[in-house]
C-alpha cells in the first residue's frame, strides 16, 4: 500500500523546513518525531519542540489514499540525501513502521502513533494580524539578532523585542553591552502590541524567510505570537519580563560626530583584532581633528595601530571599545557610510547611517 509518491528533492525539502526546531535529545521521543499527514494530494508536516512548532502544508501529488503517523525526522532526511534529487521515492505505513523506498533501496523506520503527538495548544486572544514583505522582516532581524544576550541569567534579554505601534514595526536587542534597534514602515495601522520572541525562534524565522517577495502575517497574544508565510505555520512561546526601555538607552545629542567610509572603518577594526587578546577584545580608537586612529596590544606585548584620514574637526577624544561588537555592527551593516557620534571618553558610542532613523546601534565603553 503505497501512500505517497514524489521525487525526492520535494520530499526533502519539505521535511527540512520544519526540521530546523527538533533538538538532538529529548525528555520525550515523539519529539524527536514529525507528525506527518497525508490527505488526497495534501501533505501536512508538523515539529515541535513544546515551546514552538511549525506546520507547512505541501501539494505533493502521488496517491490519493490517507494516513497519519510520526517518525523520526533527522533519519528520514539523512536518507533522502543519500538519493539522486530526481529520484521518486514512495511512502508506506505498516503497522507501527513506516517504510520508505527509493529506488533498489528500502528502509524500514519505528513510527509511533499521531495521537501521542504533543500539538501547541494555541492561544485564545490573538491581536489583529498584520503582513510586512518576508525579506523586510528577514532584513530588519539581520540588523539587530547579533546583539541577543546568549543564556543570560537575565531571560528577557535572551531574544527580540517587537514594537508594532502605529505604521511602525520595530525590532530591538541588547545584551546589556551593546543594543541594536531597526525598524520598518507597515502599510497598516496597528494598535501598540509589544512581545519578546525567543532566540531559538528568532534564529529559525531568519532561516526560513525568504528573500522573495512574499508576505508574512503576524499575530500576537500575551504569551504566544503565530507567523503565517509560504504555506508554513509558525507559532512560539513569548519570553516572559520586562524589556530595559531602550530609549533610554540611546544617547541624545552627541557633540562630537564623524561620518566615515564602512567598509574602511571595518577593515581597519579587523586588522587591530588581530593583536587583542582572546580574552580581552579591546581597542583603543584615538579621535582628533583630521584622523581616526585605532590601536590594540595584547599579554605579549603586540601592538597594532592603523590610522584612517577622516573629516573631523572636534574634541580630540580617546575611547575603548570591545572590538567585537563594533565588527559584528559594521558586519551586518549593508550601507556604505556609517555616522558614528561620541560625546567623551566615558560614553556610549551612537553608530548610524546618514540619513536614515532606521537603524540605531549603541555600543558601551570599555577601560583599557
Amino acid at each position: 500500500m503505497i501512500v505517497l509518491k514524489a521525487t525526492q528533492d520535494k520530499v526533502l525539502a519539505v521535511l527540512q523546513s520544519v526540521s530546523g526546531i527538533v533538538e538532538r535529545r529529548h525528555t520525550l521521543p515523539i519529539l524527536a518525531n514529525v507528525l506527518i499527514r497525508k490527505t488526497g494530494n495534501a501533505l501536512q508536516l508538523t515539529t515541535s519542540d513544546l515551546e514552538i512548532q511549525i506546520r507547512t502544508t505541501a501539494e505533493l501529488g502521488g496517491d490519493t489514499g490517507e494516513f497519519t503517523t510520526t517518525v523520526g525526522v533527522r533519519k528520514v532526511i539523512d536518507i533522502l540525501k543519500t538519493m539522486p534529487s530526481d529520484q521518486t521515492v514512495s511512502l508506506e505505513t505498516s503497522q507501527n513502521k513506516l517504510i520508505l523506498k527509493g529506488g533498489k533501496s528500502r528502509f524500514t523506520l519505528q513510527s509511533l502513533p499521531a495521537e501521542d503527538f504533543p500539538l501547541v495548544q494555541e492561544a485564545a486572544g490573538f491581536g489583529p494580524a498584520f503582513s510586512v514583505p518576508q525579506k523586510v522582516l528577514k532584513n530588519l532581524m539581520g540588523q539587530v539578532s547579533f546583539a541577543m544576550a546568549v543564556q543570560d541569567i537575565r531571560y528577557y534579554l535572551n531574544g527580540i523585542l517587537f514594537v508594532a505601534e502605529g505604521n511602525t514595526l520595530s525590532l530591538v536587542a541588547t545584551d546589556g553591552h551593546r543594543l541594536a534597534f531597526s525598524s520598518a514602515t507597515l502599510d497598516v495601522e496597528v494598535p501598540k502590541q509589544e512581545v519578546i520572541l525567543p532566540r531559538k525562534t528568532v534564529l529559525e524565522l531568519q532561516r526560513l524567510l525568504s528573500d522573495a517577495d512574499g508576505a508574512i502575517e503576524m499575530q500576537f497574544a500575551n504569551n504566544q505570537a503565530k507567523f503565517s508565510f509560504g504555506g508554513m505555520e509558525f507559532v512560539t512561546k513569548l519570553v516572559e519580563g520586562k524589556f530595559p526601555d531602550y530609549n533610554r538607552v540611546i544617547p541624545k545629542n552627541h557633540k562630537n560626530s564623524i561620518t566615515l567610509g564602512r567598509a574602511p572603518l571595518l577593515a581597519s577594526l579587523q586588522r587591530t583584532a588581530i593583536m587583542t587578546s582572546d580574552k580581552f577584545k579591546g581597542v583603543r580608537l584615538n579621535l582628533e581633528p583630521g584622523l581616526l586612529r585605532v590601536a590594540s596590544n595584547n599579554a605579549e606585548q603586540e601592538e597594532a595601530v592603523d590610522e584612517l584620514d577622516i573629516d573631523y574637526g572636534g574634541d580630540t577624544i580617546e575611547i575603548g571599545f570591545n572590538v567585537s561588537y563594533l565588527i559584528d555592527a559594521l558586519t551586518n551593516m549593508s550601507q556604505d557610510m556609517v555616522k558614528v557620534d561620541l560625546s567623551d571618553n566615558n560614553s556610549s558610542a551612537l553608530l548610524t547611517i546618514p540619513d536614515n532613523d532606521h537603524f540605531k546601534y549603541v555600543v558601551m565603553p570599555m577601560r583599557i
